[in-house]
């Protein structure tokens, strides 16, 4: 089995997503989904700026050990 379908195991099918979208939707209504959906951007948007931000210290931190690490010829 390829690594394509490794990845896409346990993952909703067409018919799934529709009574997934139907169970959020009696259970939130309409008005309260697009302020869900708001704060889910909103939490997405948080999540990849913290890990944008600890690849940066961790190049840093990298570039540091390495211009350390390097002896005048």
């Amino acid at each position: 089995m390829s690594m394509n379908h490794l990845c896409l195991i346990g993952l909703p099918s067409g018919s799934e997503w529709i009574i997934i979208l139907v169970v959020v939707l009696l259970l939130f209504g309409g008005k309260k989904i697009p302020e869900l959906m708001k704060g889910l951007g909103k939490g997405v948007k948080s999540f990849k700026e913290g890990i944008n931000e600890a690849k940066e210290e961790i190049n840093k931190a990298k570039e540091e050990v390495d211009s350390d690490g390097k002896k005048p010829q």
